[in-house]
């Protein structure tokens, strides 16, 4: 008895690597779709990670809260000390009195900034970090981007709405135009920037509290060091931490510099981007070459 001929089977459509294997009730093979698009992730998925990181985490909220509450404090503090009192802003303008603030609301952006990448070392959350995003310089330059402006907003709109309560609280001739996109927008990105300085060295020693410790010293100890050098042999050394400390260069920003001498005008901020640049250089070498 001759066997009916089997008829030849259709031809199988190749699977995608997105087509996964079924099984009908029946026992019949299947394949399946997702109806998800699937793409290969870029830069811009990085960033908007790392935005919901920042934003979702207590301790943005409570050092840029503390930040601004330090800027507004301080600032409107000094101008009503001014204005109860007979000193006169002579040859300083009144935008000045707005260093105290950024200087120690620049230690909360220090800290937020050591804090965007070392505290995941410090969690172990850096390792989901890379899994997800297994490119580890577009991992950085999406904290990098996300930070620098995030901290440059909050800085520059603060010291803004600081520069106009201080000048209506002691009726002040209006600054001109250059001082006062100095001491907002140009304040904004040198405390950015300054931010940034210490993400690079969060990403370089990857410890939270040294990281920071180094950043602090970094800001205070030239200017501290500067005034006890009484020795005349140090006078060159003494006027140079003077003249190059963050807290002169800062108030530079302001025309009111702790020296007669050194950087002026934009000067220090040209400074601290081609430090930071330098540094951020270093953690992209060391993020690459280094385990988790």
């Amino acid at each position: 008895m001759t066997m009916p001929a089997t008829p030849p089977s259709p031809p199988q459509t190749p699977r995608t690597p997105y087509e996964q294997p079924w099984r009908h009730e029946g026992g019949h093979d299947g394949l399946y779709a997702s109806p998800i698009p699937v793409r290969t992730p870029g830069l811009g998925d990085a960033i908007a990670s790392e935005w919901t990181k920042i934003r979702s985490v207590r301790s943005t909220m409570w050092t840029l809260g503390v930040m601004i509450v330090l800027l507004l404090g301080i600032g409107l503090l000094t101008a009503f000390a001014v204005s109860v009192s007979d000193a006169a802003l002579e040859e300083t303008s009144v935008l000045s009195l707005g260093f105290f603030g950024v200087l120690l609301g620049s230690i909360c952006v220090i800290t937020l900034g050591v804090l965007t990448i070392a505290s995941e070392y410090g969690t172990g959350m850096i390792r989901t970090t890379l899994t997800a995003c297994p490119s580890r310089s577009r991992m950085l330059i999406a904290k990098s981007v996300v930070f620098f402006l995030l901290a440059f907003a909050i800085t520059t709109v603060t010291t803004g709405v600081v520069g106009v309560l201080q000048t209506a609280l002691l009726d002040g001739a209006t600054p001109e135009t250059g001082l006062w996109v100095r001491s907002t927008v140009g304040v904004g990105l040198y405390v950015a920037t300054l931010g940034l300085l210490s993400l690079a060295v969060g990403a370089l020693i990857r410890h939270s509290a040294g990281a920071i410790t180094i950043m602090i010293a970094l800001v205070l100890l030239p200017l501290v060091l500067a005034m006890f050098m009484f020795s005349p042999t140090l006078s060159g050394v003494q006027e140079a931490l003077f003249e190059y400390s963050i807290p002169s260069q800062l108030g530079a920003m302001y025309d009111a510099s702790v020296t007669t001498s050194g950087p002026s005008g934009w000067e220090p901020l040209w400074i601290i981007l081609g430090v930071t640049a330098v540094t951020m250089a270093g953690a992209f070498v060391a993020l690459d070459r280094r385990d988790v």
